[in-house]
């Protein structure tokens, strides 16, 4: 298999019909390097002559469309190991996010093995959201491009519209299946197909590559007349699973449906779940941002010091983390940069033609004009005495949460009254760029009271002669 650089992230999905305002939520931790500066970047709707991608990472590489729509995305600092957009709402309110790293199992792969001139994570955003009107039109691009070039990885690919969400799944080269999120019901998927039985005469739910059954079949992968189960047939079941993959899909449904009662080392999690109460996107953040908070196995517990059992949902490696919400033309990029449960989630317009200026700049090392370098500040002098600063980082982050929130209902109003097109996104970028002020001056704040309580720790301090 060819080696997938970004190894480890968290995703949610989640039906209209099972949030509390109606709205459809697809996010997902990008999880790969703790210094690697993540922007956001919009994207104008334009004509491209000779459009053409080229991946800088593998073989890949494929003509595009001429014609680009507009969209939102969140790419790596630099694209010399990768473009990574990684996810983006675009200009008809399709939301896509990519990629959740997941693994097949050497018998499939042994049939149908991954190319190295196939398409790869740090491609997918740019090749498909920019060109497509619907998630099942996303759905369907993205099959034709694994039909003509193949797939260079197993992932996990998250897609919605206003109406519904989908997750995709790639089991090798050639297959692939995509299951729709039924409206009153969520999903939690954490680097292992996830997707269970397949009806495949249920093509409302379910899409497939051409002859997944006859592949199956052909090679002995599975009993004739027995469920499809993808996750079966294609997955692994081994113990990694078990401290690094299950449990985190057992948390995020501990949640979200505490009244169920699971094994976190458990192989028959269920994929699709239905919640105990309504969702709201506080619950999902909520979610992305879980070390297993309040169970024995908080990994931020002192007692698990070292010993921590299974890997959480919320990391030091979180480059970016995104919940991109949808209902009809509300259209919410929510974007925290760097560790989530000590971060906020920004509430960005996808619309928008000008990014802030502390979301464009950064690299992979300090910058003081960096977004993402200063919450990681912040991040880096909480955890110097978690024990005397962690209070008042989640203070900080949860008065700053509500702040933008607010903020982002009272630009709402304003922007739903302005008819003229020009003073609409002049509106919204002064959204984005306001949303984007308050966030990184509260985090500034933060790290001016950190380190004035700092500066009394010196290793060099000696007790004065008060008479001198």
């Amino acid at each position: 298999m060819i080696e997938n650089n970004h190894s480890a992230c968290t995703s949610i999905l989640v039906g209209k019909n099972a949030t509390t305002d109606g709205s459809i939520i697809i996010g997902r931790n990008e999880d790969d390097k703790p210094n690697c500066a993540k922007h956001l970047a919009f994207h104008e709707e334009k004509d491209i002559p000779n459009n053409h991608f080229k991946s800088n990472l593998n073989k890949f590489e494929m003509d595009l469309p001429t014609h680009r729509y507009g969209y939102s995305s969140t790419p790596n600092w630099s694209d010399k190991k990768g473009v990574y957009e990684e996810s983006g709402i675009n200009q008809f309110g399709v939301a896509m996010s990519a990629t959740e790293t997941t693994y097949a199992n050497d018998q499939v792969q042994a049939y149908d093995p991954f190319k190295k001139t196939g398409i790869i994570e740090e491609a997918m955003v740019t090749c498909i959201l920019p060109y497509v009107k619907t998630a099942r039109e996303a759905i369907a691009r993205f099959g034709e491009i694994i039909k003509d070039h193949g797939a260079g990885e197993s992932d996990g690919i998250l897609f919605a519209d206003p109406n519904e969400a989908w997750y995709f799944e790639i089991g090798t080269a050639h297959t692939w299946v995509a299951e729709r999120i039924p409206d009153d019901c969520y999903a939690v998927a954490a680097n292992e197909l996830a997707i269970q039985e397949i009806d495949f005469n249920d093509s409302d739910n379910f899409i497939t590559s051409p002859g997944l059954q006859k592949f199956v079949e052909e090679n002995d992968l599975w009993p004739n007349g027995k469920p499809f189960n993808w996750r079966r047939i294609f997955g692994t079941h081994n113990l990694l699973d078990t401290t690094y993959n299950t449990a985190r899909v057992w948390t995020g449904q501990r949640i979200l449906s505490p009244s169920i009662k699971q094994d976190p080392n458990s192989f028959d999690l269920p994929f699709i779940q239905k919640a105990d109460h309504p969702i709201s996107i506080t619950d999902a953040q909520r979610v992305l941002r879980d070390h297993y908070d309040g169970t024995k196995y908080d990994v931020a517990n002192p007692v698990n010091k070292d010993t921590a059992v299974y890997r959480p949902i919320s990391v030091d490696f979180t480059e970016e983390s995104h919940l991109l919400q949808l209902k009809g033309k509300d259209w919410i990029h929510w974007l925290s940069l760097g560790i989530t449960c000590q971060n906020v989630y920004v509430p960005f317009y996808p619309q928008g033609s000008v990014v802030p200026s502390f979301y464009r700049h950064g690299k992979d090392k300090y910058a003081s004009n960096s977004a993402y370098w200063i919450y990681k500040e912040a991040q880096v002098l909480a955890d110097r005495s978690w024990k005397d600063y962690g209070l008042q980082l989640y203070q900080t982050r949860n008065a700053t949460q509500q702040k933008l929130s607010q903020m982002r209902q009272e630009y709402d109003v304003k922007i739903d009254k302005e008819k003229d097109a020009k003073k609409r996104l002049a509106l919204i970028n002064e959204a984005n760029k306001e949303l984007a002020h308050t966030a990184v001056k509260d985090y500034q704040e933060l790290i001016g009271k950190l380190i004035t309580k700092e500066i009394k720790k010196s290793p060099l301090h000696f007790r004065r002669d008060p008479d001198l």
